[in-house]
C-alpha cells in the first residue's frame, strides 16, 4: 500500500491547488447572477439613503465649493458654460453621462472574463469593494449636485436644452439618489476600466482608450454640472485602494491564510454533511479562498 504524503505536503499542495483557481473564471450563471443582485441591490440602497430634506446636501455643497475654491480647484463653473456654448457637444455628453457609465464598464468584465480569467477575480472583487464603500459615503455625506446650485450659476444641459439623459424625466429622477454624488462613481469606475485596458490590453487602441476614457469620463461630469472635482478625486482614490486591498488579498494571500481557510471550510462542510446526509467537500470563503470569491 502506498504511503500518503506527510500532512504538511498535503497542506502544501491545498494551498497550490487553491491559488490556481484563483487564477480561473467562476461559472458564468454565477458571475451574472450576482452583477444582478448586486447591481439591484447597490441601486435600492441608493434609493433608500435618500434622507429627509436636502438642507445637509447643500450645506455640503457650500463646503465643497469652498475648499476648491481656496485651493484653486473651482474648474466646474467654467467647463458647464464652455459646454453649453457648443449644444451639440452637451447633448453628446448628456448621452454620454447616462450611458457609457454602464456599458463600458459591463463590456470590461465581461472582457476580463472572457480573455483575462487570470486576473477576473481579483478585479472585479475591487470594484465591488469599492462600490459598496461608497454607499457608506452616500449616506455619511449627502451632497447636492452643481446642477442644483442655480444661485452659483450653474446650469443642468438635460434640462436647458431638453436632452436625453440620465434625469431628463422625473420618473428617472425619482428613481435613484440625485444626492448622491460623493465620491463619484463614475470616475471611479472609468479609471478601473481605465487601468484595466491599460494593463492588460494588448492592442495600442485598446490602450489609448484606457487613458481616453477616464479622462474624457471626468470632463462630462464636470461639465454636465453632475460632480465636484473634490467627487472625482475622491471616487478615482476609492478604486484606487481597492484595487490595492483586492490584489493583496487575492494575489498575495499568505499560504498559511489558504490552509487555514480550507481547514475550516473542509469542518463545517463536514458538519453540514452530517446534517443533511450529503458528504461536503466545501470550499474556503472569503477574499482568499481560489473556489468561490
Amino acid at each position: 500500500m502506498a504511503q500518503s504524503a506527510p500532512p504538511a505536503a498535503r497542506r502544501g499542495q491545498a494551498a497550490a491547488t487553491m491559488r490556481r483557481r484563483v487564477l480561473t473564471a467562476p461559472p458564468v450563471w454565477r458571475e451574472l447572477l450576482l452583477v444582478v443582485l448586486f447591481y439591484t441591490g447597490y441601486t435600492l440602497t441608493r434609493i433608500v439613503l435618500v434622507q429627509d430634506g436636502t438642507g445637509p446636501a447643500f450645506a455640503h455643497a457650500d463646503d465643497i465649493l469652498r475648499i476648491e475654491r481656496y485651493l484653486g480647484l473651482d474648474v466646474e463653473l467654467h467647463l458647464n458654460q464652455t459646454l453649453l456654448a457648443v449644444p451639440w457637444l452637451a447633448r453628446t455628453a448628456n448621452i454620454f453621462y447616462a450611458t457609457m457609465h454602464f456599458i463600458v464598464t459591463l463590456g470590461v468584465v465581461v472582457w476580463l472574463y472572457r480573455y483575462r480569467p487570470q486576473h477576473y477575480r481579483w478585479l472585479r472583487a475591487s470594484i465591488m469593494i469599492a462600490t459598496g464603500v461608497a454607499l457608506i459615503g452616500f449616506w455619511l455625506y449627502p451632497l447636492a449636485p452643481p446642477r442644483f446650485l442655480h444661485s452659483e450659476g450653474f446650469v443642468d444641459p438635460v434640462t436647458a436644452l431638453h436632452s436625453l439623459g440620465l434625469y431628463a424625466s422625473d420618473a428617472s429622477g425619482s428613481l435613484t439618489n440625485q444626492y448622491a454624488a460623493m465620491p463619484s462613481m463614475h470616475a471611479g469606475w472609468a479609471l478601473w476600466c481605465g487601468i484595466i485596458l491599460v494593463r492588460l490590453a494588448s492592442q495600442p487602441w485598446a490602450k489609448v482608450l484606457g487613458v481616453l476614457y477616464p479622462a474624457t469620463t471626468v470632463f462630462v461630469i464636470l461639465s454636465t454640472a453632475n460632480h465636484y472635482v473634490l467627487d472625482a478625486v475622491a471616487g478615482m482614490a476609492l478604486i484606487s485602494g481597492a484595487l490595492w486591498v483586492s490584489w493583496l488579498l487575492y494575489m498575495r494571500c499568505p499560504a498559511t491564510v489558504l490552509i487555514a481557510r480550507a481547514r475550516v471550510a473542509h469542518r463545517l462542510a463536514q458538519r453540514a454533511g452530517r446534517d443533511t446526509g450529503r458528504s461536503g467537500a466545501g470550499s474556503p470563503a472569503g477574499p482568499c479562498r481560489a473556489g468561490r470569491s
